[in-house]
């Protein structure tokens, strides 16, 4: 099918500086999944693992001359402009429909190639643009009023995201809950049988920032010890950031604390088909995620909650954002509250002594998952966002 307008495709560019981190598969997703009647355009400033996440129409400033590169990127250094000028010379290009920024600050620099474009803008927010950037920096309060007063549609994970965002300022009729997909036909669902001779092996995956509640989870873990052996795996860094370094300084220190550290493996980043590898491995998945000193939140909820419920690995989190939106409490895993240390070390006991509630829980995790956030269906659902819009 294709739009009605004169038989053309609905053009669609995806605005996004890097394609892509490693952590951001969830947004490979969404255009890997759009259907055929939308043409997808990738317009970024660089691009990197392109062995994981390559798809057709990347236009990547890198790749254009020297000169365009240093002009783009003066003009902005030096406020002359806040938008790409490369965007909007492939968006005339292409005669782009729509372009989808993807992160409200994006979005917001986006906006002046938007009008010199001539196109209807959609913005997706994902989280530390909604609580984290406006708590440090509030000119963004005004500059996202700026943004709501031009954007076509605004997308959120979920309605806790939602809620949000209409508190910044943006009309509510402009908001819609789009979920992030996973490919579930690409996630074999194996729910566990643990051998109760053998050692819990939990994982831990997330880049080390203070929202994704890392030093609590190994809390939990250093109490639960003396219970049960233990094998922790940690996938995940810091990176450079200063604040993401001083986290990785508390993950080690309650690991030392603890006398954890033989019993656990700091694999660093890693692709995401090693991640899916120690999922498999693992008896449970330990994710709690907390609302940090400085603002930063989830906003939604990590997309690895969804594919470790449509994996069959049971998940301990907490109620924080829109994670009960995937992991509903005692239904389709286990949820504590923000910091409750003895909370997920119950929640550990409760999944060693009761095996039999646990596979029940992960085959309506895996439903639940099927219905509500395939990518397949949600790529549809954005597809018909497009059409609303064009």
């Amino acid at each position: 099918m294709t739009s009605p307008r004169l038989g053309k495709k609905l053009c669609v560019i995806h605005s996004f500086p890097v394609w892509l981190p490693q952590t951001q598969t969830w947004m490979y997703n969404q255009v890997r999944y759009l259907p055929e009647e939308i043409e997808t355009h990738i317009v970024c400033e660089q691009t990197e693992n392109l062995d994981q996440f390559e798809v057709p129409n990347i236009h990547a400033l890198e790749n254009s001359s020297r000169w365009r590169w240093h002009w783009d990127q003066r003009l902005r250094m030096h406020g002359f402009r806040k938008h790409l000028g490369f965007l909007v010379a492939q968006a005339k290009k292409i005669k782009a429909d729509i372009i989808h920024s993807h992160f409200g600050n994006v979005g917001w620099a986006d906006m002046g190639a938007v009008k010199r474009v001539g196109a209807r803008h959609v913005v997706t927010f994902y989280g530390l643009d909604v609580n984290w950037l406006p708590t440090i920096e509030p000119v963004w309060r005004n500059r996202y009023r700026e943004l709501f007063a031009q954007v076509a549609r605004v997308l959120c994970e979920g309605p806790h995201m939602a809620r949000c965002v209409v508190e910044l300022g943006c009309p509510e009729e402009k908001v819609t809950v789009q979920h992030l997909g996973v490919r579930i036909d690409e996630i074999p669902f194996h729910p566990r049988s643990r051998n109760p001779d053998e050692p819990l092996r939990v994982l831990i995956a997330a880049s080390f920032r203070e929202k994704k509640g890392i030093p609590y989870a190994l809390e939990a873990l250093g109490r639960f010890q003396e219970e049960v052996p233990l094998e922790i795996t940690i996938i995940g860094d810091a990176g450079h950031e200063a604040r993401n370094i001083a986290e990785k300084e508390k993950i080690l220190a309650v690991i030392e604390k603890y006398g954890l550290g033989p019993k656990t493996r700091l694999l660093g980043y890693q692709p995401h088909a090693v991640f899916f590898e120690e999922a498999y491995r693992s008896d449970v998945f330990l994710s709690p995620s907390v609302t940090a000193a400085d603002g930063d939140t989830e906003g939604g909820a990590p997309v690895s909650l969804i594919e470790m419920a449509a994996a069959g690995v049971p998940v301990i989190a907490t109620a924080h954002c829109d994670i009960p939106e995937v992991i509903r409490h005692d239904e389709t895993g286990l949820l504590a509250e923000e910091r409750d240390v003895n909370g997920l070390v119950e929640h550990l006991r409760f999944l060693v002594s009761h095996p039999e509630r646990i596979a029940a829980m992960a085959a309506r995790g895996r439903k639940h998952v099927e219905q509500e956030f395939s990518a397949q269906i949600q790529g549809q659902k954005l597809a018909g966002i497009y059409r609303d819009l064009g």
